[in-house]
């Protein structure tokens, strides 16, 4: 039986949920955030991040390296396309999602807790849409005559599907009026069932409980990256002296 360990607010988390229910795999999934989850999750991931997965006795770690293990243990109704070329342009757009749109995500909306009064920094929504904006032109440019990314439903789709989905509540989205193909590509997306399930889990958390704001937020190397290079460095400064930082143990 596979387990999942993951969080419907972990856009890596999410990803992996929708590639098991994509290929119709069966398992059990654990919230790894959650209070009650949390003591499981550091058993199997001393960083106590998500997601996890373990299948018998293997136990895999980064979403990216899970979707490739379940892609060759597990290859039918494959996400990694079959032509060499096009496989590369897939990983390139999930490497995409997993490094600059994460950090986007994370450093925009502070680890998804939002800023403290008075601590958000001056310019960081501009800086976001700065470099967004022509992430938006290329995806746009890449759907100009198909309907997913690499030609038929793939990881590119599924792994930036999240993150996209996060930034239109960031209000740094793209506009329907100047990226129409990249809108119709998200809306054939949020019609998938899988896709559909993905946010009906993160609404019904939205929903639920608010999580309260830990002391410290972690952070870890494309998040601090993006902070950094954007000019944010005082900033990051000041919030470490404050002790609001926390970093991954392993």
């Amino acid at each position: 039986m596979i387990t999942l360990y993951d969080n419907a607010f972990s856009p890596f988390a999410r990803k992996v949920r929708m590639v098991l229910e994509h290929k119709g795999l069966p398992f059990v999934a654990l919230d790894g955030l959650s209070p009650a989850g949390h003591a499981r999750l550091a058993q199997v991931n001393p960083r106590v991040e998500v997601p996890v997965l373990q299948d018998g006795d293997l136990v895999v770690v980064n979403s990216a390296h899970i979707v490739a293990y379940l892609e060759h243990r597990y290859p039918e109704r494959a996400l990694y396309p079959q032509d060499p070329a096009t496989r590369v342009t897939a990983l390139a757009w999930e490497r995409l999602a997993d490094t600059m749109l994460d950090a986007i995500t994370h450093d925009l909306s502070n680890g998804g807790f939002g800023f403290a009064e008075g601590t958000r920094p001056a310019g960081l929504r501009e800086a976001a849409l700065g470099d967004l904006q022509p992430l938006y032109d290329d995806l746009e440019r890449a759907l100009a005559d198909r309907e997913f990314l690499c030609g038929q439903l793939s990881i590119a789709d599924l792994a930036l599907f999240p993150h996209l989905t996060a930034l239109r509540f960031l209000d740094v989205s793209f506009d329907g009026a100047t990226h129409p193909r990249l809108l119709a590509w998200y809306k054939r997306l949020r019609e998938l069932p899988i896709c559909e399930a993905d946010l009906a889990r993160t609404r019904a958390l939205l929903g639920g409980a608010v999580p309260q704001r830990p002391e410290r937020i972690v952070w870890r190397g494309d998040r601090i990256e993006w902070m950094l290079a954007r000019g944010f460095h005082e900033w990051f400064a000041a919030e470490i002296r404050a002790n609001r930082i926390a970093w991954p143990r392993r």
